[in-house]
């Protein structure tokens, strides 16, 4: 009987042991294993007719996963950019394809700063890098650039078996967070940066919210309180959501371009001490969804503000390419926290952030992005690292994409004056789409909207009467969702109401991106204008 069983039959065993104790277990397998078998059908046959019976006797089998045992922090987890409004626009779009009619022929989602589901064109350089790094069998072609394999061929040396197949160290490629820190240098003028500082991240948010998770802890009037502008992006309420912490609201002053007022950072803060313990500032800049831009009077005061209350500042700036009007400039809260002097520099906790998502790129679906952190103490450092290493790595495709955003063509090189025209030709017409925006807007009877300094979307301030707000609240939403539901349903146009991002109370906003080309912009303007006269008519004429 020895004789007929085979080697793979022994090796189907799983035992790895060796001698007479493994040859025992060997010939008790051998000669279970068809009992087990035909015991494992039978108990699943078992199992299928007590399925049926129960289905027969009307009875099933109850879920453990319910609405009643879901994890409540999941439940109050809101999404404004993707929420209701935009799961109805797309019930729209699909009604339309299917030969539905309505007032317009398609549906302009202009709720999310995805630029190129816009229409926007890729940069060539960026788009040829990344494709000689996933198919290097491209190096031979003479369609591609020297100045583009050579970044290719420096990225895949850097990965595991010099493809980008591989995992990469958790913190990302050893090159590209080089690459960051010197670009992060030229940057800042001069001021240092440490490679050993930077982490690439799957976007900005996956590095917001790792830093979120390290910071959050405590129970009752202990929990940590994070302070949020508001208008905020959604993605910081939702967070603080899931991990059960506390939002803390400090409000951008509309009236003022919204600017940030120290006194505001003071009020909120003194407040939230009532109830909980605040330990982190995130500050927007340029601002989403306001599009301001912070002076750098601004910036100090609230690195000051920190270093007072001994608040962890993290400093999403996601935008900084995106700046717009002429007297703006961008200021990187770590440059303007070196020039404040070594007592500040080297003791404020500051984790800053970008992305491949937006600038000039607008690379969103590669998932790419860095955080530079500074000043965190060396245990918990080892806690990040440790953190970042149970999702494994960023996606390597979205680490080569943010190397070519830290490494563009230099003015000596082939591709610099093609990548210069296409960076310059994005960022231009961007400029333009702000300044025509807020010029139709503001030219609307009921509407203000501040100037877009930055970023890609406006906030305008849209009047609603109160007729309209007591039917908002008869039908259980809020006004400005009553009202951009109304504007998608006639006009097709799909904006997101500005209480999905925080507003002052009784006032009304929605929030729009600058993204569409200028024909289809002008088109999406000229409707917001012709609906919300309409809008007002009707519910002034029931006044």
């Amino acid at each position: 009987m020895g004789a007929s069983w085979s080697v793979q039959d022994f090796r189907q065993t799983g035992v790895t042991q060796s001698g007479p104790g493994a040859f025992f277990l060997f010939c008790f397998w051998k000669t279970w294993r068809p009992s087990v078998e035909k015991y494992g059908q039978m108990r699943f046959l078992t199992a299928e007719a007590k399925v049926s019976a129960g289905r027969l006797n009307g009875k099933m089998r109850e879920k453990t996963l319910t609405m009643d045992t879901l994890n409540p922090q999941v439940k109050a987890v809101e999404y404004a950019v993707r929420g209701p409004i935009v799961i109805k626009a797309g019930e729209i779009e699909k009604y339309l394809e299917e030969g539905g009619t309505k007032p317009f022929s398609e549906v302009i989602k202009a709720n999310i700063g995805d630029a190129h589901a816009m229409g926007q064109q890729p940069i060539t350089f960026l788009r040829q890098v990344v494709a000689l790094c996933t198919f290097p069998e491209l190096m031979d072609s003479p369609s591609f650039p020297e100045d583009a394999k050579w970044r290719a061929r420096r990225i895949l040396q850097g990965c595991g078996g010099h493809s980008l197949g591989s995992y990469s160290a958790s913190p990302g490629v050893e090159c590209i967070r080089k690459d960051i820190a010197a670009y992060i240098e030229q940057r800042d003028e001069g001021v240092p940066s440490d490679w050993e500082n930077i982490y690439l991240t799957t976007g900005a948010s996956d590095g917001i919210m790792t830093i979120l998770r390290l910071l959050v802890s405590g129970k009752d009037s202990s929990r940590t309180g994070v302070m949020i502008p508001i208008p905020q992006y959604p993605l910081y309420s939702a967070a603080i959501s899931e991990m059960d912490a506390v939002q803390v609201n400090y409000y951008l002053d509309e009236d003022n371009c919204w600017a940030l007022d120290i006194n505001e950072l003071y009020r909120a803060y003194q407040a939230a001490k009532l109830h909980c313990q605040p330990k982190v500032i995130c500050i927007i800049n340029p601002g989403n969804p306001t599009g301001q831009v912070q002076s750098k009077k601004c910036i100090e005061e609230v690195l000051h503000f920190a270093y007072e209350e001994n608040l962890f500042v993290m400093s999403d700036e996601v935008y900084q390419d995106n700046v717009y009007t002429p007297d703006c400039q961008f200021h990187s809260f770590k440059k303007v926290l070196y020039e404040m002097g070594p007592e500040y520099f080297n003791s404020v906790e500051l984790a800053s952030f970008h992305s491949t998502s937006k600038g000039y790129t607008g690379e969103c679906g590669f998932r790419g992005g860095y955080m530079e952190v500074i000043n965190m103490d060396p245990e918990v450092k080892a806690q990040l690292v440790k953190l970042l290493s149970v999702r494994l790595c960023p996606p390597l495709a979205g680490q080569a994409a943010m190397d070519v955003i830290v490494n563009p063509p230099q003015p000596d090189e082939h591709s610099y004056k093609q990548f210069h025209q296409e960076k310059s030709s994005v960022l231009g017409a961007l400029a333009d789409k702000a300044k025509l925006t807020e010029q139709i807007l503001n030219a609307v009877p009921g509407i203000k909207c501040n100037p877009v300094q930055g970023a890609m979307y406006a906030f305008p301030r849209i009047f609603i009467p109160p007729k309209a707000v007591e039917e908002a609240k008869a039908l259980g939403m809020q006004p400005d969702m009553f009202y951009c539901l109304r504007l998608l349903e006639e006009t097709g146009i799909c904006v997101v109401p500005g209480s999905g991002f925080g507003q002052k109370d009784g006032t009304y906003h929605f929030r729009m991106t600058i993204l569409p080309s200028i024909e289809k912009l002008k088109v999406l303007l000229g409707k917001v204008r012709d609906f919300h006269i309409s809008f007002l008519k009707e519910y002034s004429a029931l006044e």
